[in-house]
């Protein structure tokens, strides 16, 4: 059922994952000065669920039990339209700075769930796993691409067979793994999710590399090994983000990792682990909590841009209101996309119901361009404001009268600007603010290679066919291809 934020916190220092932070292993998240900030906020995001002023919203009722609401089964529009109402007051929370809280990969399992005929043999697997995270409201992270040793290689050609996550041997209990991935974000998991995240390609050996599974976060063998913090142990007045939401990016590694049979989904199939996100709706829905997501991101940075510019005086000047205006355009047309998403969502092959994949094509390739643009609106709009601020302790040092003095700000008193302008600082120019730019503009992967995939995918025949009866043309028919020509 729906847990509270002790029960999360409670099963994370009962079961820690095989976590390491500047070589050492991390004992307990809940108390480590850069995990406690993100397992803390994970726990008042699930205490929410509790509270009687969010308990409809971010849960449904079933058998007399509350689950979350990110696992209720698509039938009905109105279902997609509470599911995305649940992913937008979780997003509020962080400011849609959150990338993996639980909500995102339930929305992937709920399809999954809901399309396991695709998987075949493995199909009861699917069902039992996802109503395991369901009855214990799990948070899951996943691992996705294989490590940049050679990308001019294909996965067959890398140096060691196993620099991929490969299939080493099958026993009469499971599997076992192993390999490594980038990139595991919130290794403060329950469940780690290895799902097929990049084409495979036909060869020699490929079908090893072809493997979906599910394990528990500290399962022996299996390592998060983090990359440097961003604001270790900053206090929530001089780091406002990264002082809570450093979820941790993490180099996966399975170092002979058994996996039992009831816990794996795919085996061997490439054109299963190919078709996988497509086939079973699980696209469509991850990238449906993506769009409300950004949605909350964009509400965020105009709330704080507006903020700026009205403390400083600058909100009269025409070139600013420009600037504000556009945000809002980006904004608008985030909304439009959410909108149709749900408007027009059609059911696939196993009755899920799926968001339009033309909305959610059009908002993920469209935001990884956005967003640059709006980071770059709050640093002009800001200016020299982002580079002049004192830390908390200077205000409550000797020399906090002249900061009182000489950086209080049109509406706002010193204290209260210097603390907007650090959010925007750590939503631009930190180092998390610089994470989360890289985070967006490669969030489903190559920029490139999605406009190539859009391409491919998007239907252009009745636009064409618009300007042949423009033009008067008869519609020739095209002559038959014989085999052998």
């Amino acid at each position: 059922m729906a847990r509270t934020g002790k029960q999360y916190l409670e099963a994370l220092r009962q079961n820690p994952p095989n976590l390491w932070h500047k070589g050492e292993k991390v004992e307990d998240p809940t108390t480590h000065p850069v995990f406690k900030g993100i397992t803390h906020t994970l726990a008042r995001m699930y205490d929410m669920q509790h509270d009687p002023h969010h308990r409809d919203v971010l849960t449904y009722e079933e058998g007399g039990k509350r689950y979350a609401m990110s696992l209720l089964p698509a039938r009905t529009k109105e279902d997609l339209a509470r599911r995305s109402t649940a992913y937008k007051r979780w997003a509020d929370t962080h400011l849609g700075m959150m990338g993996r809280s639980p909500d995102y990969l339930n929305a992937v399992l709920m399809a999954y769930e809901a399309s396991a005929e695709f998987f075949g043999e493995f199909a009861d697997n699917v069902r039992n796993y996802v109503q395991y995270v369901r009855e214990n409201d799990l948070s899951t992270t996943h691992c996705l691409t294989n490590p940049q040793v050679n990308r001019a290689k294909g996965t067959t050609e890398q140096p060691d067979p196993y620099i991929p996550v490969g299939v080493v041997k099958q026993t009469d209990g499971g599997i076992v793994v192993r390999g490594a991935r980038m990139l595991s974000t919130l290794p403060t998991a329950d469940e780690l999710l290895v799902f097929p995240s990049t084409l495979l390609k036909e060869g020699p050996g490929a079908d090893k590399y072809a493997v979906a599974f599910a394990i528990p976060t500290n399962t022996p063998g299996l390592h998060f090994i983090s990359r440097e913090a961003l604001a270790e142990g900053g206090s929530g007045y001089d780091y406002p983000l990264s002082s809570r939401l450093e979820e941790m990016d993490c180099l996966t590694v399975f170092d002979d990792v058994f996996v039992p049979w009831e816990r794996v989904f795919i085996l061997g199939d490439l054109a299963k682990c190919n078709n996988a996100y497509a086939e079973t709706g699980a696209l469509m829905h991850m990238a449906h909590q993506v769009v409300v997501l950004k949605n909350a991101k964009t509400e965020a940075f105009l709330g704080l841009v507006s903020l700026i510019a009205e403390a400083i005086g600058a909100d009269a000047f025409p070139h600013v209101q420009e600037k504000i205006a556009e945000v809002i355009v980006y904004l608008e047309a985030m909304k439009g996309f959410w909108a149709r998403a749900e408007r027009e969502a059609k059911p696939n092959q196993y009755g899920l119901l799926c968001p339009d994949r033309g909305a959610i094509d059009g908002a993920r390739n469209l935001f990884p361009r956005l967003y640059p643009r709006i980071r770059e609106i709050v640093e002009q709009v800001s200016a020299s404001g982002l580079i002049t601020l004192p830390s908390e302790a200077d205000f409550d040092s000797p020399v906090g009268q002249y900061l009182e003095k000489y950086l209080q700000s049109a509406t706002l008193p010193a204290r209260e600007r210097v603390q907007l302008f650090r959010l925007a600082w750590d939503m631009t120019l930190s180092g998390f603010g610089a994470r989360q730019e890289l985070y967006e503009r490669f969030f489903f992967g190559d920029p490139v290679r999605m406009y190539q995939t859009l391409f491919a995918v998007y239907d252009k025949e009745p636009y064409k066919q618009r300007i042949r009866e423009f033009l008067g043309w008869a519609r020739t028919p095209q002559p038959e291809v014989i085999a052998g020509d």
